[in-house]
């Protein structure tokens, strides 16, 4: 099995990354990141592959170009929803023979959304990540209609490592999204500081997903970073770049409002936190965290009440039976049957002809001549404005 895998940003490319290595021996697989304004840099490519060879960053037609080459069996369209269509029904979508397209979702995806669906209907198996989301995602389906197959498999960064010997940081997941306000995020920051001065043999740490200057899957308002420094650096916390699972190893414990890398803890025996403060919903993403054990406040933070989480909620969230994946023998179905009707995207009518222009514009125009361009258009969007 010949397998091209095409990511746009960080956490896909370490989602891909860590699929690849999933498949059955004895295929071959090309791992590729996609020019797009939110691609990763290079200090972002290296920590998402570990210690394998950084991908390339290239342009959509020299996606093409490989893909021509290689005549790969499965296409892994390893991207944001956007870029995923595009890449299907245009750059890729008439290569011959036809590969299989695969698509998924990197990290939690309670509740499932019709958006995410939409965008992947042109692939013929969608991976997800617990048999809930399975089951939802298998629902809009069958309401939507479009797209392919629900696969199952575990994810596939969840190592089963132990930590030895206890560790001696806290560590503070990011999440770009949530919570949303600045006023927010600072009392996060104050707990933090307050949890070093109460706890001086911790070491605390907040988890960048990047740096102020890197770009990541989702605009981040309110840097942590940047956010401490201008609240003049109140307390003793660092801030850290790089590998999540580096960090895990050498935790006595882990907080975030809502990360996938709340999952890496719970795999690896850290006891966590899950900060309940600003809500728990699927605004806060942080909905399928209930019954988990796992949800306290600020306060429990400050005294660092960190905690296991439910073996019931991890079963049925995450943490299924290995036995239970069936992504891989859909992918081996799928390749071996020969010729197949394709899926069917739901995006295919000339009303959204548009925005998949919009799209191929982000994958084919450099980013700096797209941030140009869009900086020309607010400026001629107030211009008329006044003028109006």
């Amino acid at each position: 099995m010949k397998v091209l895998a095409v990511a746009d940003s960080d956490s896909y490319l370490k989602w891909a990354s860590c699929l690849l290595g999933d498949l059955p021996p004895g295929g071959t697989a090309e791992l590729v990141v996609v020019r797009t304004p939110i691609a990763p840099s290079p200090e972002q490519i290296a920590a998402a592959v570990g210690g394998a060879q950084p991908p390339p960053v290239v342009s959509a037609r020299s996606v093409r170009r490989l893909a021509e080459r290689m005549r790969p069996d499965v296409v892994l369209v390893a991207c944001t929803g956007p870029v995923v269509d595009v890449l299907v029904a245009d750059v890729l979508g008439d290569l011959r023979p036809r590969p299989v397209f695969v698509s998924g979702l990197p990290g939690i995806s309670v509740p499932a959304t019709e958006k995410a669906w939409l965008f992947r209907s042109g692939c013929d198996l969608f991976v997800v990540h617990s048999e809930r989301e399975v089951a939802e995602f298998s629902e809009i389906a069958g309401r939507l209609g479009g797209g392919g197959a629900v696969g199952l498999a575990r994810l596939p960064f969840l190592r089963s490592d132990v930590v030895s010997g206890g560790g001696n940081r806290v560590v503070f997941a990011t999440q770009a999204k949530v919570p949303r306000e600045r006023p927010e995020r600072e009392r996060i920051l104050l707990a933090l500081a307050e949890l070093a001065r109460l706890r001086p043999e911790l070491d605390v740490v907040v988890k960048l997903r990047a740096l102020e200057d890197e770009r990541q899957t989702h605009n981040e308002r309110h840097h942590y970073q940047r956010l401490w420094r201008e609240m003049g650096e109140p307390g003793r916390v660092e801030f850290a770049a790089g590998s999540m699972h580096d960090q895990l190893e050498r935790a006595a414990g882990f907080v975030t409002v809502s990360s996938t890398a709340a999952l890496e803890a719970i795999a690896l025996g850290v006891p966590s936190l899950v900060l309940e403060d600003f809500g728990v919903s699927a605004e806060m993403i942080n909905l399928v965290f209930e019954g988990s054990g796992l949800l306290g406040t600020l306060d429990d933070l400050a005294k660092g009440g960190f905690r296991a989480a439910s073996p019931e909620w991890c079963e049925a969230n995450y943490f299924h039976p290995p036995a239970r994946n069936d992504w891989a023998g859909r992918l081996a179905g799928l390749v071996a049957g020969g010729p197949r009707v394709p899926a069917r995207s739901l995006l295919d009518g000339p009303e959204h002809a548009a925005a998949r222009r919009r799209a191929r514009l982000r994958v084919e125009v450099h980013p700096s001549m797209l941030r140009a361009g869009y900086r020309a258009k607010r400026r001629m969007r107030r211009y008329l404005k006044a003028l109006g």
